[in-house]
């Protein structure tokens, strides 16, 4: 399935980034808890490194460079992302709008927690769209960029990977829906693009299309 053919049996989304604009606030959390432990992590770092990813990532990554984060780090992290978002966190423009208006089954998948992801939807007004149709990354052994997650979704949704089009802002996102066999359609509307070329970046990782508004979902 791509442009110009039929529409797909299912469309997964991700939701930082696609649904609500919370990469810049996430990373920005993430900075200044990193830094709270003496860790030097600047947004634009954690913007490249970790968009998309979960937190298991995050632990790896420092592993990886022979640093251990502290056994406190990660709930402290989530509290302050948590506050963060009740207090700021607004949805991307369209978004409800294009969900209401779909004909065709949809869920969200994403590399964040459950609680997070409640929280995002909840908070946005987004969630009644969703119900529990909600899968995220502690759902599986691997988180994206490879395609267990989409692949979970997509079996529990009861529908075919190669009918299924993923809508993704990460360059792991976009990864994982093309490794799962779906259609990814890159979208770039969220304010961590404002100063990067995501059209590019996304389509360097295999985007079928790149977008920038959600008025434009279903424009070719």
């Amino acid at each position: 399935m791509d442009q110009g053919r039929p529409k797909p049996d299912l469309i997964i989304f991700d939701c930082d980034g696609v649904l609500v604009d919370s990469e810049l606030l996430s990373c920005r959390c993430l900075s200044e808890v990193l830094a709270e432990f003496g860790f030097v992590l600047s947004v634009e770092q954690a913007l490249e490194l970790f968009l998309g990813r979960s937190t298991r990532a995050i632990e790896q990554h420092y592993r990886d460079l022979g640093r251990v984060v502290p056994d406190d780090f990660l709930p402290r992290l989530k509290s302050r992302v948590l506050k963060t978002f009740a207090a700021s966190l607004e949805p991307i423009s369209g978004a409800g709008a294009v969900i209401s208006g779909l004909t065709v089954p949809s869920c969200v998948a994403s590399s964040s927690d459950i609680d997070r992801v409640s929280l995002s939807l909840d908070v946005t007004g987004l969630r009644a769209h969703f119900g529990d149709r909600i899968y995220t990354a502690q759902m599986v052994s691997h988180g994206k960029p490879a395609p267990d997650l989409f692949l979970y979704a997509a079996d529990k949704m009861g529908a075919d990977p190669a009918r299924t089009l993923v809508i993704e802002d990460s360059v792991s996102g976009v990864q994982a829906g093309k490794a799962a066999g779906m259609t990814v359609w890159g979208f770039v509307g969220g304010g961590h693009y404002s100063t990067r070329d995501g059209r590019a970046i996304l389509s360097a990782a295999g985007a079928d299309r790149v977008f920038a508004g959600m008025n434009d979902f279903w424009e070719a």
